[in-house]
């Protein structure tokens, strides 16, 4: 029996006589069988036989047994926990590689005293995120007066693979700090008897602090609070003091600033970057094109505050374009305002996008510049980036003209307004602009959709649900708002001025930052595959998948019961889109050439974009610097983590709103829909609320309840009842934790019957029924 190695070390098995080729091109047939192969052949085993990738596979392939499967199992725990596999449902699979400059999050020490990171954003259906050991060298530690970098901090990084020898999946350089670990806590205070009171945190991973009666400040029972820590003792809980009383936490409106500070998102301008914004003055004429007398408007949610886009269409005139359009679409000109390197700049790369709640924006840049200068208000002169696209008929863009403008809107409509005077209903203001503004947009849009419809983009059916809230910030109501053809000019015009801006910087061959979205990877293409077989869907084998081909798998789905259920499968198969230097496409898009350049006033991609424009094309001052180009490796990498932190964000304050909104109705029944399928239990979603709850697998019932991952089912193991993805239920709330935004329902439906090859699809332990693991996390969203 071979002897038990060291944990991250190979055995190197029993002498045979035979020598062993250690070169790891090895496959399993070049090995000896009974004998544990060193861990870089096992990596190679599974990069290049994913469908024998499961434990029992390997040890099938290797000829493991007995001690030597126990060996196996503590090899690829360690693989794991190294970040160098990851489990994709019984099988492992080699994760993707990160990118060359990533945004770390420095969490703890190995046994030597290195710094280990992970990185900040990971998405939660990859599995653990790699581990990176962060290299410092002596030189960098002397020129240094504090770390680069310590425990708690959030730093940017350039990342080396460490190959396959031992530790982490990564080393990696320290580029910059972005963050120094705060001393303050979030909680909410708790008054003790006799004076003073606790912290209790909202962070799961928290701890609970005393608060001395001296140190209590203002804070009130119940009051959002932050916290320093005062003193630290040897035994008991740590003391702190309240350094600031964010609001009461009974309040809707105290629910969002829980997220800003949880994820520590910039809310509040330095009083430079203040005065910066303040000493600004509007745009003058200088050497722009004067196309204020082109009748440009704005089209816009009903509520919205700043106005970054203006849109034009008329016919072509041109002999040779017959029944084509010439399609104008004019972006706030943010690029002359936001200078590189300027506080307003720093400031903004430090934010790297607008974030938005239900009570309140948290803008990118200041008033004065996202709601005023840069604000396309109507009847007022505002400087504008315009690009001039002309389509044929058939919706294929012939060409087209970038130019530095000073525009004035002829009007402010909302999207209902738009679409009512389009369908026969003008009110007083879109009457008089329906004839020459509005129908020649109506009819440039059908023309660029049968270019969209050629190019066949993913077409997922996921809507988006809004919170209304009253006047005291409370929740009123969710809805979920309808989607207009008002809403998908304005997107389709906006996707064709972004290929414009990408192609024109090709062109010139001026660096960029492209927004760009991977194709699914082929551990998920084969686990939707898996799901899709059970509903007799077919998905092509090979990794020369297109966009078009979920559409088809969705069109099948459309009508059918499983239509809900086929959506979000699709969609949990996706990658996420992230911006980068280096261009791959757009997947999703069905496009190859893709920047984001329609949104300066609140993405800083898209500023990036406009004096990449600026500067390649000579339209004047503030262009883009050799500096920034130098960097954008770095800026890529900072503004998708702010891009994923913001997100995290803004869905845990709609959990957060929705779970304190139905506290008061604990006991009340609900008509639900299953929405995702884990060992541990059933997410259902209320689709009234927009809200997402539990209902753990121990409470289903008596019987033992089988998971079968490519039916996305839970069920009986003795009655064959059981629940599946997209399931109509009813369910009673039994528990709502506003604080963590979590529900917790009882089931109340009855499961159906299990097709004979989802109850089959598992055996049953031996030991009999397992406990429950806990709950996982809800299934993903995506954003493009």
């Amino acid at each position: 029996m071979a002897t038990k190695p060291p944990r991250g070390r190979a055995s190197a098995g029993k002498p045979t006589g035979k020598a062993r080729r250690a070169d790891a091109s090895e496959t399993a047939n070049d090995l000896i069988h009974g004998v544990l192969p060193p861990r870089d052949v096992v990596l190679r085993f599974i990069a290049e036989h994913p469908e024998k990738a499961s434990k029992r596979e390997l040890a099938k392939a290797f000829g493991l047994k007995g001690e030597q499967r126990v060996e196996l199992k503590e090899l690829l725990r360690t693989l794991e926990d190294d970040g160098l596999v990851q489990k994709n449902r019984k099988s492992l699979i080699r994760p993707g590689a990160l990118p060359p400059v990533t945004v770390l999050d420095i969490t703890t020490r190995d046994k030597d005293g290195e710094l280990i990171g992970r990185p900040a954003e990971w998405p939660e259906e990859a599995g653990v995120a790699p581990a990176v050991l962060i290299r410092q060298s002596s030189q960098a530690r002397a020129k240094s007066k504090a770390p680069i970098g310590g425990l708690g901090d959030r730093v940017l990084a350039k990342i080396f693979p460490a190959g396959d020898r031992g530790g982490p999946a990564y080393t990696a350089r320290i580029i910059k700090l972005l963050d120094r670990r705060r001393n303050a806590l979030l909680g909410v205070f708790r008054e003790t008897p006799g004076g003073g009171g606790r912290l209790m945190p909202i962070d799961k991973r928290g701890e609970e602090m005393v608060i001395d009666p001296d140190f209590t400040g203002e804070a009130k029972d119940g009051d959002l609070i932050e916290v320093e820590v005062a003193r630290l003792g040897r035994y008991g809980l740590a003391r702190g003091k309240v350094l600031s009383v964010i609001g009461s936490v009974a309040s809707e409106k105290a629910i969002s600033m829980i997220a800003i500070h949880s994820h520590g998102i910039p809310y509040i301008f330095p009083p430079a970057v203040i005065a910066d914004a303040e000493a600004a003055q509007p745009a003058p004429m200088g050497k722009r094109d004067d196309w204020r007398a082109l009748p440009l408007i704005t089209i816009d949610p009903a509520d919205a505050k700043d106005h970054d886009d203006a849109v034009y269409a008329e016919d072509d005139p041109s002999p040779d374009n017959e029944g084509g359009t010439i399609v104008t679409v004019a972006i706030a000109d943010v690029s002359w305002y936001v200078r590189p390197n300027a506080p307003l700049d720093r400031e903004a790369l430090k934010r790297g996008n607008s974030v938005y709640f239900p009570d309140r924006v948290v803008p990118m840049l200041p008033e004065r510049i996202s709601n005023d200068l840069c604000s396309l208000r109507e009847g007022e002169d505002r400087p504008a980036l315009a690009v001039r696209m002309v389509f044929s008929r058939d919706g294929r863009k012939l060409g087209h003209t970038f130019h530095r403008i000073m525009m004035k809107s002829a009007a402010k409509l909302s999207y209902q307004q738009a679409q009512a005077a389009i369908d026969g209903n003008p009110d007083d203001k879109a009457g008089p602009l329906l004839e020459p503004i509005l129908k020649p947009l109506w009819r440039a849009y059908e023309t660029m959709k049968r270019g969209r419809d050629r190019r066949q983009p993913l077409e997922l059916d996921m809507p988006e649900r809004k919170i209304l809230l009253k006047p005291d910030g409370t929740v009123d109501r969710v809805f979920v708002p309808p989607r207009l053809d008002a809403h998908k000019l304005i997107e389709e015009m906006m996707i064709q001025a972004n290929v414009c801006a990408a192609e024109t910087l090709e062109k010139k061959r001026q660096p960029l930052i492209y927004r760009i979205h991977d194709a699914p990877s082929l551990a998920k293409q084969e686990g939707l595959r898996e799901f899709l077989a059970t509903l007799s869907i077919p998905l092509a084998k090979g990794g020369n998948v297109r966009a078009n081909s979920f559409n088809g798998i969705l069109a099948k789905a459309e009508g059918t019961p499983h239509q809900t259920m086929v959506n979000e499968m699709v969609l949990r198969s996706q990658s996420q889109a992230i911006y980068s230097p280096e261009n791959i496409g757009h997947f999703g898009l069905n496009l190859m050439k893709y920047a984001h350049f329609t949104s300066p006033i609140r993405r800083y991609a898209d500023l990036i974009v406009h004096r990449a424009l600026v500067g390649s094309l000579g339209l004047g001052e503030g262009g883009i610097t050799p500096d920034e180009e130098g960097t954008l490796d770095d800026i890529a990498a900072e503004i998708s983590t702010f891009e994923r932190r913001a997100m995290a964000a803004e869905r845990e304050t709609v959990d957060r709103l929705i779970a304190h909104h139905l506290s008061g109705r604990i006991g009340q029944e609900f008509n639900g829909q299953v929405r995702g399928v884990t060992k541990a239990g059933l997410f259902v979603s209320l689709p009234e609320f927009g809200a997402d709850g539990f209902v753990p697998v121990s409470t289903l019932g008596q019987d033992y309840f089988i998971y079968d991952e490519a039916h996305q089912a839970l069920t009986g193991e003795r009655t064959g009842l059981g629940y599946q993805l997209g399931d109509r239920v009813q369910v009673r709330l039994v528990e709502a934790v506003p604080l963590a935004g979590a529900l917790r329902f009882e089931m109340l439906s009855e499961g159906r019957k299990m097709p004979t090859a989802t109850r089959s699809f598992h055996k049953t332990s031996r030991r009999g029924t397992a406990r429950p693991r806990q709950p996982g996390t809800r299934p993903p969203r995506g954003r493009r």
